[in-house]
This record gives C-alpha cells, structure tokens and sequence, in this order.
C-alpha cells in the first residue's frame, strides 16, 4: 500500500497494516484496474450514457436521487432502449430520496420497457424508524466490465442552466475497469437482495471481467447501517498522512474522533485542508458545519469554502499516494446510517490527478480565517504561487464601527479570497435554545397542540408493535408447521460456533443491519 510506504513502514509490519486496511474497510485491495477521474456532470453524465448504450449483457443502476427532468428522462430513454433490445436492466432507487423528484408515470415507463425496478426501503407502518436507514450510493455497472462511482444523483442541479446563470453543481466520479468492477457487482446485490429476490451476480459479469486492464489497485469499500469501515479508514488515512491530507465534503459534521484525528496529523506538521461549501442546499445544516471550523483553526487546519452554486464532492487525497471518491459525506449519517460506496486509489498518478484538481477548485473559494487575536499564531503552510493573495490589512474597530467592520469583511472576503470567522456557535446554541422554550410555551399556552400528536405517536408506536408481533407470531406458526422438530432432536448450541469462511471480496456484506432493512 503506497501510503503505508511513504509513512516508513516496511517489512512484516508492512503486511500487518495491509491487514488492518482490509479488516477496516471490509474489502480486499484489488490490482489490474485501469481508473478515470471524471469531473462534474459534463464529464459524468456522457460516459454513463455512452457505457449505457454499449451494454450486452446487464446494466445494474442505483441512485439516491432520480429525478423526473429532462437529464432523469434521457437516462430513463437510454435505460429503456437497452431492455427492449434484450439486456438485463435493473434499477434501485432509494424511496426517499426519490419521493417528489419521480413521479409513479416515470417508473411505470421503465417498467413498461422491460426494465427490474426496486424502491429501496419505502415506508411501513409497523417500522416507523426504518425508514432512517437509507441508500446513498451512486453508481453504474454495465456487463461486469465498467463501473462508475460518483456523488452524482440524476438531476438537472448537476447540469446547471447556462440561460439563467445557474452554474453546475460541482461533482467528482469515477471509472473503473477490471477485476474490481465485480465488486460493485456484489455491492449492488447486497441493496438488491434487501427489498426482493436476490441477484444472480455471475449472470451479470463477463467472461472478460476478470482480466486485468490496468495496473491501478483499489478497494471498493460498501458501507451498510452500523458497519463504519470507510469511518476507520478515514481514521488511519488522517493517522498515517504525513505531508498532505486534502478533503472536499458537502456536508461535513465531523465528530469528535475524527476531528481530534485531523487536529494531531495538522499540529504534526501535516497540511490538512477541507473545502466545503459556501451554500448549501440544507440550509439547517450550514451552522452546524461553521460552527465546527474553531476547532480546526486553532490546530492549523486551513477551511475553504466554495463560490460556486454548490459543492456537492465528497473526496480526500492523501500525501500524492491514496485518494477516496464516492458516495459518504463526513458525517455520523453517511459513516453509520446509511448504505454509502467509496473507492479507495491506491495509486500515484491518480492522487497527483487529485491534488490538481484540488489546487484548481481553491481558485474558486474563500479561505476562512480566524479573526483578531484569536488567529492561530502558527501559519498555515502558503498555497502554489498561482492560488496565493494578497492579504488584507487588518486593525482594531470600536463597537461603534462593527457595522461597517461586516461591511469591510465581505468586500474583503471578495478582494483577498479570505473570510474572518466569528461566533458561529452561538447561532447554534441560540437556536438549540429558541426551540426547547417555544415548546414549552406552546404547552402552557395550547397543551392540546402538544398533548394530540403524542397520543397520536404513542398509539401508533402500539399499534405498530402489535402488527409486528403478529407478523413474527404467523411467520413462528408457519416455520413450526413446514419444519416440525421435536424438542429431543434439537441439537446442543455449540460454545464456540465455527464460522463458514467467505471470500474477502463479501467482507463488505457481512455487517448488514437488518432492523434498518426492508
């Protein structure tokens, strides 16, 4: 592993962090692939329809967000043309993610053309919290030989409109050639298998898809509910980078392991950096995002902030050696509640391609700064000559002025590519406040506006637990019936059960929640 050689280690301590890498991220390091970096949906979208229209044998399509526009209706044509010419199409798409974006029209067209659709994980009565638990993966297969990962949904967002000076979502994919296309395969089964019959994997691959087609190695990390493999990742990458640790993220809210990972590497000298963006389409998360910046300004992190509509990536490079592109965002919800896909590059060429790309999205964002006395005494390591500026002149303002010290910021911020940081954590705990005491007037005032909707939850949560009893009760009948058992037949539970060995290549199947599963 070439970030575990650029950090000293070697030798039998070499192999054991190879191990630990695949224990952590549940998938095996995969050799003989040939990778694209692809950029944003104008790179994307052309290359998913391209590989759509060349697909023989099956066509294995997921995504968060599908949306019933003119992109999501050129994809729907291109899916649909290949099924009535005899490929095996399938498509999974996630219940929530898509409710309002499609309409019913749209998935009766596939289904109408020949093409398998799923919802994955649709609402139940008697699973009220199930629902949490989605899938966030974005990606293609086609034939067992090309795959693509991406943070891309389907959706005119990732297109802009030129007419009215809507600029694009920024977005970074992948394509993939080789043996490790068959573990999206897998990847994919796992989500399909959970919402009906499960997939036939070798129908889907070629006699072809495992030669080798390059000589890039890769894992291809699929996270499900509670499994935190690309969290541990992330954990070693942040312990073991030594020079650089760069992280583009859309909706970060680290928590306080991994922000305490990121402080130790910056306050050892490392340059780590994280862009993320200046807007966001959930506005509610943004104060939760600034209101995590202090922590990583004071140890020398540098935080940049995108000008563009929105920065929807969600990668990281790591000393010129390893770099991630996938689905997971830096939070609890992507590390822990959702199904997310990930592909860790373990190649050099790759991450200086990364690095590149890096460079040039910080021509196009704000550096935020600690303000006054409060900024971090130690300096940042500068940026290439090309991306520095000149810094603003800063001095002391009276209270009086701090009307015109905001104005001076923002033109500041314009000139200089720099931003001061203020208090943004007590917006957030300003706001934490507003709502537990607008409750509280609310049911002095109005108690029947509080006290109906608890009776309503309380008896559907009863009513919920019931049905589901019941169900468990007929599905216990039926089992004793087909399979009757005498109680001295039964076998002694052994103390230390053997487990079946599976390939490595299943690693990333084996910590399924099934409580968050349909």
């Amino acid at each position: 592993m070439a970030i575990v050689k650029s950090s000293g280690i070697s030798g039998r301590q070499h192999n054991l962090a190879e191990q630990v890498f695949s224990r952590a991220a549940g998938a095996p390091l995969v050799p003989g692939n040939d990778v694209r970096l692809l950029r944003d949906a104008r790179e994307n979208y052309p290359a998913w329809l391209r590989a759509i229209q060349q697909a023989q044998r099956s066509i294995l399509f997921e995504n968060y967000i599908i949306e019933d526009d003119d992109v999501g209706r050129g994809f729907a044509d291109a899916l649909a043309a290949r099924a009535r010419d005899g490929v095996q199409v399938r498509v999974l798409y996630d219940w929530l993610g898509c409710q309002g974006p499609a309409s019913r029209r749209y998935w009766r067209f596939l289904r109408d053309a020949g093409v398998e659709v799923r919802s994955f994980n649709p609402f139940q009565f008697d699973r009220p919290l199930a629902w949490l638990g989605r899938n966030h993966r974005k990606t293609l297969t086609v034939d067992g030989e090309m795959g693509f990962v991406s943070g891309l949904c389907v959706s005119h967002k990732w297109v802009g409109d030129a007419e009215k000076g809507v600029a694009p979502w920024r977005d970074t994919g992948l394509e993939i050639r080789g043996p490790a296309v068959a573990d999206l395969v897998r990847a994919f089964a796992q989500g399909w298998s959970t919402v009906g019959p499960p997939l036939d994997e070798e129908g889907c691959l070629s006699a072809r898809a495992s030669l080798p087609m390059g000589d890039v190695s890769l894992r291809v990390v699929a996270g499900v509910p509670w499994s935190a493999g690309l969290f541990r990742v992330d954990q070693l990458i942040a312990s073991l980078a030594r020079k650089r640790l760069w992280l583009t993220d859309a909706y970060f809210v680290g928590t306080a392991t991994y922000v305490q990972a990121l402080r130790a590497a910056s306050r050892d000298g490392v340059d780590v950096r994280l862009l993320v963006p200046g807007s966001s389409d959930i506005p509610a998360l943004r104060p939760l995002t600034q209101a995590g910046y202090r922590p990583l300004l004071e140890a020398g992190i540098r935080v940049y902030e995108w000008n563009g509509t929105m920065l929807h990536a969600k990668t990281a490079v790591a000393d010129g050696t390893w770099a991630r592109v996938g689905s997971s965002n830096l939070n609890p919800a992507s590390w822990l509640g959702n199904s997310e896909i990930d592909v860790a590059v373990e190649d050099a060429p790759f991450a200086r391609c990364m690095e590149d790309m890096y460079l040039q999205d910080l021509e196009n964002a704000t550096e935020v700064v600690l303000s006054g006395r409060e900024r971090r005494l130690k300096a940042a390591p500068a940026l290439p000559r090309a991306q520095r500026r000149a810094a603003g002149r800063r001095g002391s303002m009276s209270r009086a002025a701090a009307g015109a010290v905001r104005l001076g910021n923002t033109v500041g911020a314009a000139v200089t590519n720099h931003r001061e940081l203020g208090r943004t954590e007590s917006k957030v705990v300003f706001g934490a406040g507003v709502v537990p005491l607008a409750l509280a007037g609310v049911a002095l005032y109005w108690p029947h506006v509080v006290a109906v909707p608890a009776a309503l939850v309380g008896a559907w949560a009863g009513v919920a637990l019931w049905s589901r009893a019941l169900r468990l009760r007929r599905q216990e009948a039926q089992g004793t019936e087909e399979q009757p058992l005498p109680e001295q037949e039964v076998p002694a539970r052994p103390s230390i059960p053997e487990p079946r060995a599976l390939p490595e290549a299943h690693a990333s199947q084996a910590p399924e929640a099934e409580p968050r599963q349909p």
